[in-house]
């Protein structure tokens, strides 16, 4: 065989194919960084999405449910009949806000009593679980990224490429207390 090909070999063998794999590793650990910071974005987004959908759903919730305790308590007066010892403007005045009662009865529920807020109730209770879902399912994706890095950093000899470019182990998520607290619910 031909020395310069031997050499060649050699040189492929000992130089090229190293300095390739390197680079392949190296890329590598890159690309696993990406994604463990794409992940966190993920759950960033998901507590996002958590306080802002369920800070609007409860105040919105605590309207209607308002609005249905007043209204429910203006068809009990109105049910009670008319008060004794009025004036007729008194008496006028009293059939006044009982139309505005009945006419917000007629447009906002027809079958009295069956008062709608237990479906706001029940949408914000679908909303919370969708929420926590998606908000796991970001924790769980970052947690399994975190999991494959950390597994090539220790592994050798991918850990001599990742102490090479300072690719250091990343910590498992962890919910901090101050940030990451849950939405509290005043009824």
């Amino acid at each position: 065989m031909n020395p310069f090909i031997i050499v060649a070999i050699v040189v492929v063998v000992v130089v090229i194919l190293p300095v390739l794999w390197y680079i392949g590793t190296m890329n590598s650990l890159r690309q696993l960084e990406v994604k463990v910071n794409e992940a966190e974005s993920g759950i960033d987004v998901a507590l996002t999405k958590r306080f802002d959908v369920l800070t609007k759903m409860v105040k919105s919730v605590k309207g209607y449910a308002k609005h249905e305790a007043e209204t429910l308590e203006n068809v009990t007066k109105w049910r009670a009949g008319l008060p004794k010892n009025l004036s007729i403007q008194e008496k006028q005045a009293f059939m006044a806000k009982m139309d505005g009662v009945q006419a917000g009865i007629n447009v906002a529920v027809e079958a009295y009593p069956d008062l709608k807020a237990e479906k706001s109730f029940s949408n914000l209770q679908r909303s919370i679980t969708d929420v926590e879902e998606h908000l796991q399912a970001a924790r769980r994706m970052y947690n399994s990224n975190v999991s494959t890095i950390n597994s090539r950093i220790v592994t050798f000899p991918t850990s001599i490429v990742a102490n090479m470019i300072h690719v250091e182990k990343k910590e498992f998520f962890e919910a901090d207390i101050a940030k990451r607290e849950d939405v509290e619910f005043d009824f």
